[in-house]
């Protein structure tokens, strides 16, 4: 299972909040292309870049995200408030790995249907989830929705992945809820991208032994509490 680190970008700043609330910055960095590159210059193999200011309804970073694909050339999956198809064709064609969609791929299926037709495995569908429902519009509202109910709508879709944030621990630096990790990578009928809470090796670990794809890690690295750079097997757990 590989390690990706997460660049999360609001007001075009490199961010990590806590449970995606506005205003609980626990780091802020400057420059989302240069914070990228340090990653890279680490040996990460892979981005997560995130449109915060997008998912918010805010002027969004694609162009730095372009940027950042363009000039370091490392494979990237790119979401935040991504709703409509012409941006992903845009993405895709700039270079990105893969799409991530949410908000409208929950309440929309159809949408992301024919979404994951026009580009098989490149559509990561992010399941973010809050006190036992799916979180949409950037963890702010509830789609009302289980994950199982959402398991029966995209079985047999030609996705990617399914990105499951657990927004109940992210970015508190208390670890992984096993339990729910295990239980959703057990049901998802997809691989599965674990996020929220991967505070130590052993999460990542635990994780991988349930079978995820691969673990986006934020603060827990930036604060320097894990350093997956410096594991036996690099950025792989």
């Amino acid at each position: 299972m590989r390690i990706i680190p997460a660049v999360d970008v609001l007001d075009h700043k490199v961010v990590q909040l806590v449970g995606g609330v506005p205003g609980s910055q626990q780091i802020v960095m400057p420059d989302p292309a240069e914070t990228a590159g340090m990653w890279i210059e680490k040996g990460a193999e892979y981005l997560h870049l995130v449109d915060l200011d997008g998912a918010f309804g805010k002027e969004n970073n694609l162009p730095v995200f372009k940027r950042i694909i363009k000039e370091y050339g490392v494979p990237a999956e790119i979401g935040g408030g991504i709703r409509n198809s012409e941006t992903v064709r845009d993405l895709i064609s700039a270079g990105a790995d893969r799409i991530v969609v949410g908000t409208r791929a929950v309440k929309d299926p159809d949408w992301l249907e024919s979404l994951a037709d026009e580009f098989p495995g490149r559509i990561v569908l992010s399941m973010d989830t809050k006190k036992g429902k799916i979180a949409v519009k950037g963890w702010r509202e509830s789609a009302g929705i289980t994950a199982e109910e959402m398991f029966i709508r995209i079985r047999g879709m030609p996705l990617a992945a399914v990105l499951n944030t657990n927004v109940d621990v992210e970015g508190q630096r208390k670890g992984i809820d096993r339990e729910q990790a295990r239980g959703f990578i057990r049901s998802c009928p997809h691989p599965v991208i674990a996020s929220g809470g991967v505070t130590s090796r052993e999460d990542a670990v635990v994780l991988s032994e349930a079978g995820a794809e691969g673990a986006v890690v934020g603060l827990a690295m930036y604060t320097g509490i894990i350093r997956p750079w410096e594991w036996d097997a690099p950025w792989r757990a």
